[in-house]
């Protein structure tokens, strides 16, 4: 069993990734919804001075943080697993608390297992910075919804951009759906392209038929 890890799915992570966190570092919400006459003059910082944590330093992850260093961001990252990555203040097994601590933005892109489910919950939210920002393209099981909601509803949190859910397709009754404070993109951060997918398999039937080891398997000790 391997996982897929291709060119077009990282990357299309990585733009999505970007573009959302731009967009809230910039706070460029309150313009779009703002097109009333008024004259809004708040300027965001720069990008070194937004404190941005993101949870999972796989394929994936580590791509996102290195788009989000050459930004100038202010990186934290947590695995389970310690990581060496340039740029970024990383974080493993039991650092969880001190890798939240004060961060504004927050990214998912854990895998989802045990140890992983409602790793963003009414305990770790409360460690985030005053109006700070989920953003998960990751797998929903990862925030205990009510937590989130909680934190929304108190204004301990600013906004959740949300691009995976406990069901999908999210039904169209859901919260999220219409929350003011919520973001619901359908599981589109990122997608198995056929133009680059397909030479992964194909790479691994050729290893095959050669008796060549195969690329990306998965860990079934950890589910990954």
């Amino acid at each position: 069993l391997a996982r897929m890890v291709a060119h077009g799915l990282t990357r299309g992570m990585v733009e999505w990734v970007t573009g959302h966190t731009l967009r809230h570092h910039l706070g460029m919400d309150a313009h779009l919804r703002g097109q009333d006459g008024v004259w809004r003059k708040a300027v965001p910082p720069l990008a070194e001075h937004r404190s941005v944590t993101l949870l999972g330093l796989g394929a994936l992850g580590t791509a996102c943080a290195d788009a989000l260093v050459a930004l100038g961001f202010q990186m934290r990252g947590y695995s389970r697993q310690p990581k060496h990555i340039p740029g970024v203040d990383t974080f493993s097994a039991g650092a969880l608390n001190a890798a939240l601590k004060g961060a504004e933005i927050v990214i998912l892109l854990l895998p989802q297992t045990p140890q992983t489910e409602n790793i963003l919950n009414a305990q770790t939210l409360s460690l985030l910075a005053p109006g700070a920002v989920v953003i998960n393209p990751g797998r929903g099981p990862l925030i205990d919804d009510e937590a989130l909601l909680d934190a929304l509803e108190s204004g301990a949190l600013g906004h959740a951009t949300l691009d995976v859910f406990r069901r999908e397709p999210l039904p169209a009754e859901d919260i999220f759906w219409t929350h003011p404070k919520v973001t619901v993109t359908p599981h589109i951060a990122s997608a198995t392209r056929p133009e680059t997918s397909a030479q992964v398999i194909a790479e691994n039937i050729r290893r095959g038929e050669n008796g060549a080891p195969f690329l990306h398997l998965v860990n079934r000790k950890s589910g990954y």
